[in-house]
């Protein structure tokens, strides 16, 4: 049987003031319900944080879940050290790289 891989993701919103990370098997998918304010009553959409900063592939969903929850259990701190290692900037990665797939 063929496991599907997982994404870890971590958005934020236009002035970096909040972080969120999340959990999905198709992260073009989900980014579309982030962008498009799918679930209007999510945390996402009411704060207005659509701006893709990080992300990581996992073999599989699993371990994109267990990666996820450690990262929700950790501090601000270490949320945006993840994010400075691959994304010093903070730039727009939905921009720049995963709506291009």
């Amino acid at each position: 049987m063929m496991q599907k891989g997982g994404w870890v993701y971590i958005l934020t919103n236009k002035r970096h003031t909040v972080v969120y990370s999340g959990v999905t098997s198709n992260l073009q998918g989900r980014m579309l319900q982030h962008l498009g304010k799918e679930y209007a009553q999510s945390f996402t959409a009411r704060y207005n944080v659509n701006k893709l900063v990080y992300y990581c592939l996992y073999d599989s969903i699993e371990e994109a879940i267990n990666e996820e929850k450690r990262i929700k259990g950790g501090s601000r701190k270490a949320k945006e050290a993840l994010i400075g290692a691959l994304n010093s900037s903070w730039n727009d990665l939905w921009l720049n790289d995963v709506c291009k797939w």
